[in-house]
């Protein structure tokens, strides 16, 4: 049986992958494919060499995102989230979109070393619908995953009280009448 490595282009597999992928080094993108350029309205030559920091929709969001990630992808090499990113160029420049992010630390040790991750545009069946601040977007991430303000408060490090607040705001935003309700509402329903 001949061996099927030989007959693959890891370049054009990478290239041509159905979810956006990205090659990082301390948080600054070294390469991408055409999937995560046309994702974020850019081209290949825009993006790489950039920091991270670009396709978030607030410098304080990527800060606490890097935070929070380090010891997760330290621990276990690789970490996935739905999140908030912001689209860079093209005529939706500026928008903000539901992107599921998975990455992988090549070196536990140092998990912003380098690393690979994919993202995966989530806005067709979770549009973003209400103006939110950096913290509503991160507590409305984790609503989605259905943790307590407890276990919220310990991953944003804030209190219990402080998530009940900007869940309480949420609710408000969305016009929802429990915390199911507004997950139901923050996926698109």
């Amino acid at each position: 049986m001949p061996d099927i490595t030989a007959f693959i282009d890891y370049r054009l597999a990478f290239e041509l992958a159905p979810v956006g992928l990205v090659l990082s080094r301390h948080r600054a993108m070294v390469d991408c494919n055409q999937a995560v350029c046309e994702m974020f309205g850019v081209t290949r030559d825009q993006l790489v060499g950039q920091s991270f920091q670009v396709l978030y929709p607030s410098a304080d969001e990527y800060e606490r995102t890097g935070a929070r990630i380090a010891p997760i992808l330290n621990a276990k090499g690789h970490y996935a989230d739905d999140r908030v990113m912001r689209r860079v160029g093209g005529r939706f420049h500026g928008e903000t979109f539901w992107c599921h992010v998975t990455g992988r630390a090549l070196n536990r040790n140092d998990p912003h070393e380098a690393g690979i991750w994919s993202f995966e545009d989530l806005s067709a069946s979770r549009p973003v619908q209400a103006e939110l601040t950096p913290r509503e977007r991160e507590v409305a991430a984790l609503v989605m995953n259905g943790m307590t303000a407890k276990a919220m408060g310990k991953v944003l490090g804030i209190s219990p009280r402080t998530v009940e607040i900007y869940r309480a705001r949420l609710m408000r935003k969305y016009q929802a009448s429990s915390t199911a309700d507004l997950v139901h509402r923050l996926m698109g329903g």
